[in-house]
């Protein structure tokens, strides 16, 4: 795969997904601004997924409009389509994670669908 500086690509970053502009390559990682959110990151603990009794439930928030990521090679591909509005996007995603929150009842689902709606109040406020 051959991505150069400013082609339009999606990365895996972290927990989440996004669709940005490559701005500058390293050996291993391309720098990518942030232009919308594909999926939005999981709560809670990274290294005890889907844990509710951790010591320290952790809110994630999605990267911020031209918020620059570096992202392994191996995590980027190039986005065909129509780049959606950042905002839409991130209502898109939202309710996504929200949906998929409400399906199960465990304290898990429980604490990031209130941790997604306290983002959801400070992201469209």
């Amino acid at each position: 795969m051959d991505l150069k500086m400013k082609d339009i690509v999606t990365a895996h970053y972290k927990t989440g997904k996004y669709i940005g502009e490559i701005t500058n390559e390293g050996d291993l990682t391309y720098l990518v601004k942030v232009l919308a959110v594909l999926k939005h990151p999981t709560q809670g603990d990274l290294h005890h997924p889907k844990e509710a009794d951790v010591m320290l439930f952790h809110t994630r928030r999605a990267l911020a409009f031209r918020e620059q990521m570096n992202v392994p090679k191996k995590m980027v591909k190039p986005f065909e389509g129509e780049v959606p509005s950042y905002t839409k996007s991130l209502q898109d995603a939202v309710n996504e994670l929200k949906g998929q929150l409400t399906i199960e009842d465990s304290e898990w689902h429980k604490k990031s669908l209130a941790a997604i709606t306290a983002l959801e109040a400070d992201y469209f406020s």
